[in-house]
Parts: structure tokens; sequence; C-alpha cells
């Protein structure tokens, strides 16, 4: 069953932000449960990364963001989109490729954005996502907007090149951005331990003179109170930082991946015992936030929440083919140059004015 979260942090936390913060959690686990059923029902297609496990990690940095802030992620973002505040069935549409999705059904499970909530999105390469977060960070400080960039990474993206650079610029350009590096311990099928000369990557930092630190990932508000510090000196005094949340996914890398080849039973049994969830619901319950009954109630709302995303992503029409190439270049010409590579278009199958070529 586990035990609650061990912290501190719960005192002075009131009913309302212990619920919403619960929910928001729930929302993720339930959706990404029934994400997973939902592709293998050949309803999603492409590629399809779940984060079930790791909600508190996702959601206590998010919920640390001011209004104006930034965040960028990885292709594991679907808590990202739900955490930042994105309509469970605009994501959901996005998932299936429908017109109501969050990118229009052009980006698809690995490049959901909302750039309403000034989420720039979900990157599908690993690591290249941080020299942007940087720049974009660099925009806030040439602009004097007095915000900062959160992104947010896996522990793969630490073994790249582009981690260091954007780094060492956040460094001596005094960037206001907190690298968020949420460390569920693989990198697809190997383990940090057995990739990282220096598996605790929080002190990576070092070599940048940039302040870094771990917390516990499944502990969502020893993770919110890290990132909301972090980012209030990055905001106030330009001082990047890298903070690393350890968690834990239950599945494997993605939905081809059992996930059992580089880990034993005994060991994912481990970290389901310290379920984030589970953790933080025994802690506001025992100190009398939410009750027993409330937070059966969370779980039934998020649970029909979620059904009824998936019914609208059904039922939504895809994008038209026609909008195929939309939003892709700025050339006002673009229309007629595409126009050509319409399906038979070079051999009149679709429209009079195409005839065969001589």
């Amino acid at each position: 069953m586990g035990s609650p979260a061990e912290t501190d942090l719960a005192v002075g936390l009131d009913a309302a932000t212990a619920r919403r913060l619960f929910k928001q959690m729930a929302l993720i686990r339930r959706f990404e449960e029934r994400t997973e059923e939902q592709y293998t029902r050949a309803r999603i297609g492409g590629y399809c990364h779940l984060a079930i496990g790791e909600e508190a990690s996702s959601v206590g940095a998010i919920d640390a963001l001011a209004a104006g802030d930034c965040l960028f992620a990885s292709y594991r973002d679907h808590a990202t989109a739900l955490a930042v505040g994105s309509p469970a069935a605009a994501v959901m549409a996005e998932l299936f490729g429908k017109e109501t999705g969050v990118a229009h059904g052009r980006g698809g499970s690995m490049h959901l954005l909302d750039v309403e909530r000034r989420f720039f999105g979900g990157w599908g390469i690993v690591g290249a996502h941080l020299p942007i977060a940087a720049g974009a960070a660099l925009a806030l400080d040439q602009t004097g907007r007095p915000n900062a960039v959160l992104c947010q990474f896996g522990d793969g993206a630490v073994a790249t090149g582009a981690f260091h650079e954007a780094m060492n610029l956040a460094a001596v350009w005094h960037l206001p951005i907190v690298f968020h590096v949420i460390n569920n311990l693989y990198g697809m099928g190997t383990s940090v331990e057995q990739s990282s000369a220096e598996p605790e990557l929080w002190k990576r930092a070092a070599a940048y003179r940039m302040h870094g630190e771990r917390v516990d990932g499944n502990d969502v508000l020893a993770v919110r109170e890290a990132a909301g510090r972090l980012l209030e000196l990055a905001r106030h005094d330009h001082q990047p930082a890298l903070l690393e949340t350890i968690t834990y996914r239950y599945r494997g890398h993605s939905v081809a991946d059992a996930g059992k080849a580089y880990r034993t039973k005994e060991e994912i049994q481990s970290w389901r015992e310290r379920d984030p969830i589970t953790r933080f619901g025994l802690l506001i319950s025992e100190r009398g936030l939410v009750s027993a009954a409330e937070i059966e109630t969370v779980w039934q709302e998020v649970a029909s929440e979620v059904s009824e995303a998936i019914d609208q992503a059904l039922a939504a029409a895809p994008p038209p083919r026609e909008s195929l190439y939309d939003h892709v270049y700025g050339d006002p010409a673009t229309g007629e140059q595409f126009s050509r590579m319409r399906a038979g278009a070079p051999f009149g199958e679709r429209g009079e004015e195409a005839s065969w070529p001589t």
C-alpha cells in the first residue's frame, strides 16, 4: 500500500491546494492508463511514451510556474500538457491525430504544446530542446521580462552535447532558467548507474559554477518547494540552476518496450510501494486536509473526465488533407507550390486542371 510522504512541507498546506495537487496527479495517472489502452486498440499511431509513476515530478515543478514563465519538455510529455492545464479532451484528441487536438492533429504524442499557457512543446530529439529553452531565457532577459524558463528532460539527455552547451551558456550569460532533469533511472533500457560515471546528475552543475540539487521526485511537495525556490532565484537574480528529481516509470521506455528485460519484478514493486499518488493521498488524509471519501470522489471525477475525453476524440474530425502543408512555410505561394504534390496531381486524378505530362 505504501506510506505517506515524509515531509514537513505539508505544514501550512490548505485543503484546496491539497485536493488540486492530488487531482492533477490522479488525472495524469488515469489519462495515461487509458492512453495505453487506446494505443493497443490502434487508435493512437506513432510512438507513445508513458510517465506512469512520475506524476509528482511533473506536477510539483509545473505548479511552481508563475504567469509569464515558459515551459519546455521532452517527448514524454502527456503529463506536462495536463499539468500546465491543457484540457484532457484536447490532449487525447492530439494523440488520436484529430483537428481538435492541442496541435490540431499535427504533433501527436511526442509533440504536444499549448502556446496560450506558454508550454512551448514536447520535443522528439533527446536533449535538442535545451538550447532552445536557453534561447527563450535569453529572450526574456533581453526584453526585460520578470519571468523564467523551466526546461524538463530525462536522464538520457544529460549525455548529449546540447545539455552541456545549454548549461554553459545559461551560466555565462546568467539566464533565468531552471534545468529540470526527471531521473527515472533508465535511459531506454540502460540504467544511469551503467551509463554515467557520475550517477548523481545534479553534481554536473558544478562544472558550470551553477547551483544544483536533488530531491525526492515522488514527493510532490518537495519538488514543488525546490522548483519554486529555484524559479524565484532565476526570475529575480538571473541565477540558473539544475534540479534533479528521482522518480521511476512503471512502464517501459515506450509502448514498444515491456520494460521487463532490464528490471526485476522486485525492483518495480519496491517503487510501487513509494507511489507518489498513494503517498500524497495518505499524507493529506492523515493531516485531515482531504477525507478518504473525497479522494474516492476525485478518482471518479478523473475517470469520468478521461472517458469523456476519449469519446470527444473519437467523434472529432481529422485535419483536412488540403491543410497538410499549412503552418510549415511562410511563403505566400506555398499553397500553389504544394498543389502539385497532392495525391495523383501530376496525372490528373485529382482535378480537371491537371493533364498527362507530355
